[in-house]
């Protein structure tokens, strides 16, 4: 049982979600910027109930229900210790799958909607917009009034259309229909997916500037795409957008859909799922769940 520092908390883990992201750390993907040393841990995003507290933390009490996230790599798994200040309250209205899935698709979204500063009326382009991260990012750039591109399989189509997307399927002929859908503009781009989508955002006559992309990539480099995402929010700053984020959801005028859950002991089914890809949201490790 790990054991909180003076600054730290333990959590009983309810809830930690994964991500793509961490598929390609498993990978050895991105070695030079989170190298493994192993044995070595995993998961960003938690939710759970504080069991212990260093001598130092006055901000939570032994039984309070938390979210917020792992710099250590450390959330999949029965408890955690983590630094106070990577820790807020968790709404009692929010459930726990989706708090404990929160992080990473919460924070990554707001970096992303920041980056290509969207105005009211705008037609914003958004490339996997099924997914945990682009559902998160459609409903924010609704309610700024913009009007969104959900680029997504078919089968997404009512989802995106129920969140105040509209719907444009990828496949041949893309640019052609996303200028139909917007009226024979669009203003930006959010690519959620892959490098393809930035050469088709500069095709749109879209500057570079107004074209964002979580995936990295060589393309991205060359073409001076920004590459905004939840790395990009300060430190100090993400439990500020966590809680806003944390209270909208909890009110029902935000919604980050669950794909699938999995008990703890079945990590690897989750991330074989994951790495299927086309997941309509996130899924999410129930460590105290049982087969």
């Amino acid at each position: 049982m790990p054991r909180p520092s003076a600054s730290e908390v333990l959590v009983e883990v309810r809830a930690a979600g994964i991500n793509p992201g961490e598929v390609i750390i498993r990978s050895g993907g991105l070695h030079d910027r989170y190298p493994a040393t192993f044995p070595s841990g995993e998961g960003t995003d938690l939710a759970g109930v504080v069991v212990a507290t260093g001598s130092d933390v006055t901000r939570f009490d032994i039984g309070d229900a938390v979210l917020g996230y792992s710099w250590a790599r450390s959330s999949h798994a029965s408890h955690v210790v983590v630094p106070e200040y990577q820790l807020i309250a968790k709404p009692e209205q929010l459930a726990w799958e989706v708090a404990g899935a929160l992080d990473v698709a919460g924070t990554t979204a707001v970096a992303a909607v920041r980056a290509i500063a969207a105005h009211p009326g705008e037609v914003i382009a958004v490339s996997g917009a099924s997914g945990g991260v682009g559902t998160l990012v459609t409903q924010l750039l609704v309610r700024q009034g913009a009007l969104v591109l959900g680029i997504a399989s078919t089968a997404s189509a009512e989802r995106l259309s129920a969140h105040g997307a509209a719907p444009v399927p990828y496949g041949p002929d893309l640019a052609d229909r996303l200028l139909a859908a917007g009226g024979g503009n669009v203003d930006a781009f959010i690519d959620l997916y892959g490098p393809e989508y930035l050469h088709l955002a500069i095709d749109l006559g879209i500057t570079p500037d107004r074209i964002d992309t979580v995936v990295y990539s060589d393309a991205a480099v060359a073409l001076g795409i920004r590459m905004a995402g939840a790395a990009s929010l300060p430190d100090q700053e993400i439990p500020e957008v966590l809680q806003a984020l944390a209270d909208l959801l909890a009110a029902g005028e935000l919604e980050l859909p669950i794909a699938a859950t999995f008990p703890l002991e079945r990590v690897i089914d989750a991330f074989e799922q994951l790495e299927h890809g086309h997941t309509p949201g996130k899924i999410v490790l129930i460590p105290h769940q049982k087969n």
